[in-house]
Order: structure tokens, then sequence, then C-alpha cells
């Protein structure tokens, strides 16, 4: 028999085939596409279908949902359940609207939601009931086993997580296996994350901080059929180990498919042959009965996004070149550092450039602009550091530019296995010079605070946003105890408020940072 196992993964709200960067787009992804392939497959033959987490935030849809009283996450589920999905797994960015947001998802879906390594601190079970699904067809029994990332709390509020522990999947999936073997024939293993090492060759490919254990897992563990992942917005239809692998990217753009051929030998059930696919959405129609699901929210959304907030009465904020905005003071970067520190009282800032599809603001400002720019659900903390801690992390973020042949590129490490735009941080409130001809971790050749050279005893205080502020990003030196006061409003609305206290703005900078290459 054949048996096909369809994924999505990593969809973050965006369900109509738009980036809310315009009404009325077509583009190349979307939950609705998805679907569209998904039912398609299911005509087919038997399927197992799994949404594999970072489902219910991301997109301004979603955020509308979760932040406007009168509408629901049951609205988003009630797409998932219309698509005949057979289980769903719960992805780190799930806990972003807290511990209460998620339960409502949950309580919504029509299927199980799985987590076996999420544990509730007072029970010592899965937190949020099921670590596993068994599964029939004739008679081979399938089992599905879903875990997560198990780096949540180095990213996630500490409210949002409280009395949970997050246990190491490989650890977990080598506690269950025994007892999934007794049940049934196969046994397939759906992972919010992905792959720490070269799927080829190995070798490390991030730092090792169990964020992510796909290699060490199928390199340790020796029974598993079939390995869906995510996390990683990476597209992968390969074989690690042996073991059939797909990630199918982000916001819809493919449907994963692991086709298993079956056979019965000496009595069991067996794989005896198997292929991975992406199936690309971007040829084919939104599905209709998606579309008209979401059409009266997306339609309010639509018109949120289109309300004027503010204008930029002299100068450009727009973005043309992101890259040449993080090597040169853009007047957007400056003004979301400004924001901040009025918004926290804070005299140092630092802030991102997410990623490369933000274009900064036209001459009219729109809530459209604040949210396709902003794109995380971010709130702020201010720390107290050293002048050495922030030294160091200065160091951490300009090592996102390297030297080839005398010109400027992004060091590969902040672009494979996956875009790390996010990761590299521009600052305010302070002067200091990058020379990237300097070796890694040697290149902040000054630094200076109100006129005065920073000394590695000196005491800071510096805002920068929550996901940073605990750690996020690999940012060791930064920690939840060092975390003196917070902000607890979403950028997005900072920004908004802030621009309904300064409706006319100037785009300036004052160039307090300067990279010499």
């Amino acid at each position: 028999m054949k048996l096909t196992l369809l994924s999505t993964s990593d969809v973050h709200g965006y369900i109509a085939p738009t980036n809310y960067g315009k009404r009325q787009q077509d583009l190349d992804f979307g939950l609705a596409k998805a679907a569209t392939l998904i039912k398609q497959e299911k005509e087919n033959g038997p399927t197992l279908c799994v949404e594999t987490g970072d489902f219910i935030q991301g997109s301004p849809l979603s955020y509308y949902i979760a932040k406007n009283k009168h509408h629901s996450v049951a609205e988003i589920m009630d797409v998932a359940n219309s698509i005949g999905y057979d289980a769903g797994i719960i992805g780190n960015h799930e806990f972003n609207y807290g511990k209460e947001y998620l339960q409502q998802a949950i309580q919504a879906a029509n299927y199980p939601i799985l987590a076996a390594n999420i544990i509730d601190e007072a029970t010592g079970k899965p937190a949020f009931g099921n670590a596993y699904h068994l599964f029939q067809f004739d008679d081979l029994t399938v089992v599905l086993l879903g875990v997560t990332t198990a780096y949540i709390p180095h990213w996630e509020k500490p409210a949002h997580i409280q009395g949970l522990q997050f246990k190491p999947i490989v650890e977990t999936v080598k506690e269950y296996l025994p007892l999934l073997k007794e049940q049934a024939d196969l046994v397939v293993v759906a992972y919010h994350g992905g792959f720490e090492r070269d799927l080829e060759t190995g070798e490390p490919t991030e730092a090792l901080t169990g964020e992510n254990e796909g290699y060490q897992l199928l390199e340790e563990v020796d029974g598993i059929d079939a390995f869906i992942t995510g996390h990683q917005h990476r597209t992968i239809a390969t074989k690690v180990n042996g073991v059939p692998v797909v990630q199918p990217g982000y916001r819809g753009q493919n449907v994963g498919k692991i086709e298993l051929n079956i056979e019965k030998i000496d009595g069991r059930y067996q794989v005896t042959h198997s292929t991975e696919s992406l199936l690309d959405v971007s040829q084919v129609a939104p599905d209709k009965e998606v579309m008209q699901l979401i059409e009266k929210v997306n339609d309010e959304v639509e018109d949120w996004l289109d309300q004027p907030l503010g204008e930029v009465v002299s100068g450009s904020m727009r973005i043309d070149q992101p890259n040449e905005a993080r090597l040169v003071e853009h007047p957007y970067i400056e003004f979301i550092n400004r924001v901040q520190m009025e918004a926290t009282g804070a005299d140092i800032s630092g802030t991102a450039l997410f990623n490369n599809e933000g274009k900064g603001f036209d001459q009219q400002i729109t809530m459209r602009d604040i949210v396709t720019n902003y794109i995380y659900p971010n709130t702020l903390a201010v720390e107290k550091v050293t002048g050495a801690e922030l030294k160091q992390a200065l160091e951490q973020s300009v090592s996102f530019f390297i030297l080839e042949d005398g010109k400027v590129a992004i060091n590969p490490a902040f672009v494979e296995p996956k875009p790390q735009y996010y990761n590299y941080d521009m600052y305010e409130g302070i002067d200091y010079v990058v020379d990237l001809h300097q070796p890694i971790g040697q290149r902040i050749v000054s630094l200076k605070y109100h006129g005065k050279d920073i000394q590695p005893d000196d005491e800071l205080e510096i805002v920068i946003n929550q996901y940073r502020a605990v750690g996020g990003g690999n940012y060791a030196m930064f920690s939840a105890d060092k975390i003196v006061r917070e902000v607890q409003i979403d950028m997005t609305e900072l920004i908004a408020d802030y621009l309904v206290q300064h409706p006319q703005i100037k785009a300036e900078t004052n160039q307090n940072f300067t990279i010499k290459y």
C-alpha cells in the first residue's frame, strides 16, 4: 500500500496570497493555495496531513485578530479545520500572545495538537494533553509523535511559559519510542524544529544550542520511519541517515510530501521505498472555501491597514536597498530607535531591519507601513549592561558583514541555512566606528557615550526588544536577569502611538555609527 504524508509549517497567519504590502495581491504563497494542493492530494489515496507549527502568529491578519476583542483565534483555526489536517504541532511563536490564547486555539482545533516535550511542571505530563496520536489505515497503524524546539525559554516572555518545562527532543523521542513501537507499525515524528548540521557532511551549520536537534535525532535514534520538520523556514526534501525528511518553507509556499510504499514482510508492515518532494503552490488558485472563511475579517484588516497615522514632511524614509540601510544609518532605523527611547526613557537603543521586504515609510504613513516593516510582536525591555557587554554585543552584530575582494558582503552564517537579518542590530545613543578590515570580534575601533570612551566596567541602560533581551539570536551577553524595566505594549502599537503624538516627522539621521570598508 501507499501512504502519503503531507505537511505545512510556519504559515505565520498568511492565509490569503498576500504579504499585505498593498491591496488585492496574488503572490506565490499563502495557506489558501496550499489548501488547494492538500485537498487534491487527499483525493488520491490514504494521507496523513500535519500542520507543523507557528500557525497563529506572524501576519497583519493574525495580529489584528489577536488584538481585536471582536475577533477570536478560532477564526484562524476554522481555516485549519476546513483544510483537513489530521494533527498539529505547537510552534515557538504559538506562545507569543500568551498561554491562554494558545489554549483557545487548541480548543478550536478539530484535530489533535501534539507536544510531547512541553511538560507541565506540576504534573510532569505533557502540558497540552497529547504527546502522540495513533492513525489507522485498514490494519496498518501509524503513530505520529509531536515535538517542539526546546529553546523557547531563550526567546519567550517568562509569563507566557510559566509552569512549563521544555525537554530536549532527542531525549523525549528516545523515551517514547519503545512505547510507540509496541502500539504501531510505523513511527512518524513531526518536529517544530530543524537541523543543526549540514545534511550531507554533518558539519555544524550553527551554534549547537539545542534550538535545532534534527540531525542529532536521526543520528542517534533508530526506528523513525519519516521525519517532518519546520521552524527554520528552509525548503528540504531528502533523506537523512536513510529517513525521508521534508521541511516546506514558510507562509504556505510549499506543501511537504513524503510517499511511503509499505509492504507486509514476515508478518510486519515495513517501508520498502519512499520519495520526498515539495509541492510548489505558486501555480494554483486559492481554495475558495478558505478564502470565503476569511473574507470578512480580511477586508477589515485591509481597511485597518490603510488608516493614515502621520506623514514625513521632509526627506525620505523609503528603503530601496536594505543592505545599504544596514551599512549607513537610515532614517527609518533612527526613527524606530527614537520610538524605543521615548517609550522607555532609555537613551541607548538597538534595533534591526528584520528582513529585506520592508520598504520603510512613504510620505503618508499608514498602519500598513508599520506592520509590514515591524513584523514581530515584540515588546521592549531595558537592560543594565556593562560597557564590555555592550561592546561584545556590537562585535557580534557587526560580524554580519564580511569583505570579499574589497567589497562588503553578508556573512553566509546570517543567510544560510536560514536568513537571520534580524540578528544584525544598529544602535542609537552611542557613537561607534566599525572597521571591517579587522578580524571578527575586534572590529569596534571606537565606542563613545556622551562624547566619552565607554569603559569595560561602565554601567549603561539600553533598550532592546524582548526577544534580544533574553538572549535571542544567541546574544549570550543579554539575559532576563539584567532587565530593569519593561514596556508590555507591542512595538507596532508604540509606533502608532508615537505618530499620534508626532504626526509630522522628518526623515533624518545623526550618523552616529560609521562602517569602514
